[in-house]
């Protein structure tokens, strides 16, 4: 291991963790091939080294070098560990380090739809959901409750957005991941049914048994305020809904997300 003293903020070499923006990181193929992502604590980092992402370099306090960060620098091998006092790394990122340990981690090449969708049952479609908390949480859900696959139109957040990551407690890491377009063909071409989540007039409820029963079902799910657009919502094979009471119409998508993961889980007795 490399331990480098910061002695200053402005260390060009420290822009991944202080001046990037998260758009930067994505796009920072001057840096790593395909861009590249902080992850945040040992835990997510240990997932994300299990998951096979390679780490470009660490940034801890110095305590962590032989507490919390042992392992993983052990693991990491010869990069960089840039470290400081507690004061100088909050100047740095902005906020406290209440974990101790960040990690600048080279992105990798995405799957194609059919690889990830190719042995899944259940797979979720997110559809313009831009918020990173809820990303995360439902990133989480899906890796807790069976779902095989998770497929991103391109006006939501990036899973590996720093906050999504945190949130999702590394389970972005867990359950393959990759971008689609609108158009859900591919889905078809796979023998999947599409069933959108939304409140319409003739939605069916999630416990309807014709939902519970199809092996390939992808599970689509819309924005934090509007839900999904119309067309798709048209297009989609099934509507349903979640039963509500207390006159209480809607639940955050995240929360609608897990109680839907769970009601429609595929299990082998359903062949």
């Amino acid at each position: 291991m490399e331990i480098v003293e910061i002695t200053s903020i402005n260390q060009p070499e420290l822009s991944p963790y202080a001046k990037l923006t998260e758009a930067q990181l994505l796009h920072a193929d001057e840096i790593a091939e395909g861009g590249l992502f902080i992850a945040e604590s040992p835990k997510v980092i240990r997932v994300a080294l299990d998951a096979g992402y390679v780490p470009l370099s660490l940034l801890c306090e110095r305590k962590h070098i032989t507490g919390d960060a042992a392992s993983i620098i052990e693991r990491c091998g010869n990069i960089p560990v840039f470290t400081g006092s507690r004061d100088i790394l909050a100047a740095l990122t902005g906020y406290t380090l209440t974990r101790g340990v960040l990690c600048a981690m080279k992105r990798k090449a995405l799957p194609t739809v059919n690889s990830v969708c190719k042995n899944a049952h259940r797979v979720v479609i997110i559809k313009g959901v831009v918020d990173s908390t809820n990303i995360g949480a439902i990133f989480r859900s899906a890796a807790a409750l069976g779902i095989d696959a998770v497929l991103l139109t391109p006006d939501s957040c990036d899973p590996l957005n720093r906050r999504s990551i945190r949130v999702s407690m590394g389970s972005v890491f867990l359950v393959p991941w990759t971008w689609i377009d609108d158009s859900m063909a591919e889905l078809h071409k796979e023998n999947f049914k599409t069933v959108a989540m939304a409140l319409t007039d003739d939605s069916v409820s999630i416990t309807d048994p014709q939902l519970m029963k199809e092996e390939r079902l992808a599970i689509i799910m819309g924005t934090e305020g509007d839900g999904l657009p119309k067309k798709t919502i048209a297009d989609a094979d099934y509507v349903a809904r979640i039963p509500m009471s207390h006159q209480v119409d809607s639940l955050n998508v995240a929360a609608a997300a897990a109680v839907a993961f769970w009601q429609l889980r595929w299990t082998e007795s359903k062949q």
